[in-house]
């Protein structure tokens, strides 16, 4: 007699561990089908190594700057090697943490490859080719998506890279294009260069950061060309071709057609969902381009018992919209009030220096939706603790309903702006509006006032400004 279980999750990613924690809460039978890696790409092969990478690279920018503070340390060198290490320690021990949550909520591990076979059965393939078929009132999708190649030009692995290779260099190259300049384009762009490698980041679209505010992402671009990085934007790759030692990419733009020369080029143009061979077409989940079509308050697809989270079902291509998308769908199975994700206040940031992060509607959108608003902004150069700490670019920008003072969008470009970002999440779940903002006494000297005057400069009364 086969396994049963209330819940089966496929794909242990921050969309399907975080679901697989909240059914054992619940108190459901779960269990979680795993191929690869438990916390799946984003903990293992995204977004934790590239922070670590990041966080390293920021340190070797400090210490290279560090004589401004009175500190002189003259011989800064960067070991490539022990920083691929420190990240790769850093994915581990958060996976095995992800275990052993998994075991203090009772929740089943099944290692191998997951396939739904008809409603309520899933067979695990594992890496010895031994099958086993688990019965399951509800089957949870979750797995993920992977790097997008661009069509003709495939990943090698060697020359020819995705992020996955990016973290797990052998050696740092000399020169590398990075092709495609969203999140993760401009996070490597911004490691690799910091730590020494010449950088040529290519995006087909009018700027970097394609979904930012563009007052936001012209600090960024500025930012980059002054490190040394070159950004050539409205281009396109027409082919990349290989010799022994260099990787040469074609490019064009409305003015011309180049080519460009590195060691390897860094592919980043998206990602694509992980739907093939588990089984999707055999119960006829309806797919649409490529994701899993659900309903986007429980999850549920067009087949009962059978649901889908994260990244498999398209854009946003986040992790914590993954896992609150988990959170969602369990409490729909196991019959809980929940509130629905909330697709308007998703918080998207990029973890270069300087660091963006935005939620909520650009100043352009608002407008072309029709509101009456009021902007306010406050650089970083008018704060006391980012002068004191060495990063004063930047700043933060909001936009307001002019009619009612809600909050509709929240930008900032700067130090510790990931971070900050948080106390506007909040405020526009609550409604906030500008006066409850700006009548919130912030402490000082902290980068958190330049929230608080921001919110006073779209009504003319920031005192700093």
């Amino acid at each position: 007699m086969s396994e049963q279980y209330d819940v089966v999750i496929i794909g242990s990613g921050p969309g399907g561990y975080v679901a697989a924690i909240r059914a054992g809460q619940l108190g459901l039978k779960t269990a979680v089908v795993e191929r690869a890696e438990i916390g799946g790409v984003c903990l293992n092969w995204g977004c934790i190594p590239t922070k670590a990478l990041l966080h390293g690279a920021g340190l070797f920018r400090e210490m290279k700057g560090s004589k401004k503070f009175g500190i002189v340390a003259p011989e800064v060198s960067v070991d490539f090697a022990g920083m691929v290490k420190h990240s790769r320690t850093v994915a581990s021990r958060l996976s095995k943490g992800v275990e052993f949550l998994f075991r203090k909520n009772k929740v089943t591990t099944i290692r191998g490859n997951g396939k739904i076979l008809a409603k309520g059965k899933v067979e695990i393939v594992a890496e010895d080719k031994s099958k086993k078929i688990v019965e399951a009132k509800n089957i949870i999708v979750a797995t993920g998506a992977r790097p997008r190649a661009i069509p003709g030009i495939e990943f090698d692995g060697k020359q020819i890279i995705s992020s996955k290779e990016a973290l797990v260099l052998p050696e740092l190259p000399k020169s590398m294009v990075i092709i495609g300049a969203g999140a993760i384009g401009v996070e490597f762009a911004y490691f690799f260069s910091t730590i020494g490698t010449k950088v040529t980041l290519v995006e087909m679209l009018p700027h970097i950061l394609p979904i930012e505010d563009k007052e936001v992402v012209d600090v960024v671009a500025k930012s980059f060309k002054k490190a040394g990085i070159d950004i050539l934007t409205d281009t396109k790759v027409d082919k990349v071709s290989k010799s022994e030692k260099t990787v040469k990419i074609s490019v064009s733009s409305k003015e011309e057609k180049k080519d460009l020369s590195a060691e390897m080029a860094l592919v980043a143009i998206g990602v694509q969902g992980n739907i093939e061979n588990i089984g999707l077409e055999t119960v006829g989940v309806k797919i649409d381009r490529g994701y899993i079509q659900v309903d986007k308050k429980n999850y549920r697809t067009d087949v009962a018992g059978i649901y889908a989270i994260g990244d498999i079902i398209g854009p946003p291509w986040l992790a914590h919209v993954a896992s609150a998308e988990g959170i969602a769908a369990v409490e729909a199975i196991a019959g809980k009030h929940y509130v629905p994700v909330d697709y308007d206040n998703i918080p998207g940031c990029t973890y270069c220096q300087p660091q963006v992060a935005s939620l909520g509607l650009t100043e352009e959108k608002a407008r072309e939706k029709g509101y009456d608003i009021k902007v306010g902004r406050f650089p970083f150069l008018a704060s006391g603790k980012s002068l004191a700490m060495g990063h004063s670019e930047g700043f933060a920008k909001l936009i307001f309903d002019a009619k009612y003072g809600e909050l509709l969008g929240a930008h900032i470009v700067g130090a510790e702006a990931t971070e900050l970002l948080a106390e506007l999440g909040v405020a526009k779940t609550l409604e906030t509006t500008a006066d409850e903002i700006f009548n919130t006494i912030h402490a000082h000297p902290t980068l958190s006032e330049v929230i608080k005057e921001a919110a006073e400069d779209a009504y003319g009364m920031a005192i700093h400004k």
